[in-house]
């Protein structure tokens, strides 16, 4: 093995470990918490299913793409999600979606929006009461299967705005801060058909510290994935544009 190839190795280790950049292979990561963790709002098991058996289905079919495709190999996920191949851009954006879905909740009502992020929420929105309206909307007008996310434009202000199936904003150049999922495999087992109950009862598991630590960072920590911008070594340059 060359000198070159043993760079490449050890970059790709320390980029999937160390800086946690999505790389085939792409691996489901574990929940933030336990299956039970938000209950009563969202019941065990359907976060069994959800996390186990969905979320890890588009990893491994975001893996067979990739397995097929050795060009898809050298890519991070966020660049897969405005892939032209719809098998691709749909299994990536089901593991994206998902990985942000899952830390965007936490034990309910242990979370408030303060700080800045509630100022901004009002600015944008008149009240934190009308953002929630709008989102709930944005989350209950969405036909079929899709998710519903606050967003910060290119500007920097707020907005919502709802997806189909596992679209992804980032590709239209926004910051993600909050999504739900309103798949109906992520509620339909307590919520049955009732879209909207299910809705209402989100807010009290939404994680607004994570929500305001994205808000007030740069994109790189949307997921707390600092990427590296120097040297590894003197003889091993990172080419960021492989892991980007």
């Amino acid at each position: 093995m060359s000198y070159s190839e043993i760079c490449d190795k050890l970059i790709h280790i320390l980029i999937k470990s160390k800086f946690m950049i999505k790389t085939f292979p792409f691996t489901l990561d574990s929940l933030p918490y336990a299956y039970d963790a938000l209950e009563p709002v969202i019941d065990k098991e359907t976060m069994e299913i959800h996390h186990d058996k969905h979320h890890q289905a588009y990893t491994d079919n975001l893996n067979k793409a990739a397995e097929a495709n050795v060009e898809l190999q050298t890519k991070g996920l966020e660049d897969l999600l405005g892939s032209g191949v719809p098998v691709v851009k749909n299994n990536a954006g089901g593991v994206w979606n998902h990985d942000f879905f899952w830390e965007s909740m936490t034990t309910p009502g242990v979370s408030q929006i303060e700080n800045s992020l509630k100022v901004e929420i009002e600015k944008a929105f008149a009240s934190v009461e009308e953002f929630m309206s709008k989102f709930e909307a944005a989350a209950m007008g969405r036909f079929g299967s899709g998710w519903a996310w606050l967003v910060k434009n290119k500007v920097g202000g707020l907005e919502i705005m709802s997806t189909a199936n596992q679209d992804n904003p980032l590709v239209d150049g926004l910051t993600p801060l909050l999504a739900i999922d309103v798949w109906e495999h992520a509620y339909y087992l307590k919520y049955k058909n009732k879209r909207v109950d299910y809705v209402k009862a989100w807010w009290q598991v939404v994680n607004w510290d994570k929500v305001e630590y994205r808000y007030s960072g740069s994109f790189t920590q949307v997921f707390e994935r600092p990427r590296p911008d120097s040297d590894i070594s003197p003889g091993c340059r990172l080419n960021l544009s492989v892991y980007h």
